[in-house]
């Protein structure tokens, strides 16, 4: 004879503690073994050659980032103001930029960005032969 009566049947509760050390394991992995890269390489894609200036044998004049907010133009030095002024003083509306490896992101942006509110359009260049200087590999 029975004098206790069974336990109703319950579904178990979930334990959530080996769930989330389970998400951090895979999130911990993941952040290890996914290749970022540097924020010195930013990707910027522009089409060089549409509109008007290669196609109608224009040239389009190169404007190179340097360290400290200045940029070279014509084997110059200028400030940004200064090339600002120059570039739209001689009526031009589009530059090829490229970088030298001593200038910072900021240099770059605020270049960019300068240039494209001053109604010059700015397309980034990036220099191949040193591509492999920033990667770390072998020239």
């Amino acid at each position: 004879m029975l004098f206790v009566e069974p336990r109703p049947a319950r579904p178990l509760a979930i334990r959530m503690t080996p769930l989330i050390d389970v998400v951090f394991i895979l999130l911990v992995f993941f952040m290890l073994t996914t290749r970022l890269l540097p924020v010195n390489l930013m990707e910027v894609s522009t089409d060089v050659q549409s509109e008007s200036g290669a196609q109608q044998g224009e040239a389009v004049p190169e404007v190179r980032i340097l360290a400290g907010q200045n940029l070279e133009w014509n084997q110059r030095s200028y400030s940004l103001k200064e090339l600002v002024r120059e570039l739209s003083g001689a009526g031009i509306n589009r530059v090829n930029v490229t970088s030298s490896p001593e200038a910072t992101v900021h240099d770059f942006t605020l270049t960019l960005s300068t240039l494209g509110a001053n109604g010059i359009e700015p397309q980034w260049q990036r220099n191949q032969d040193k591509r492999s200087d920033y990667e770390g590999a072998e020239p």
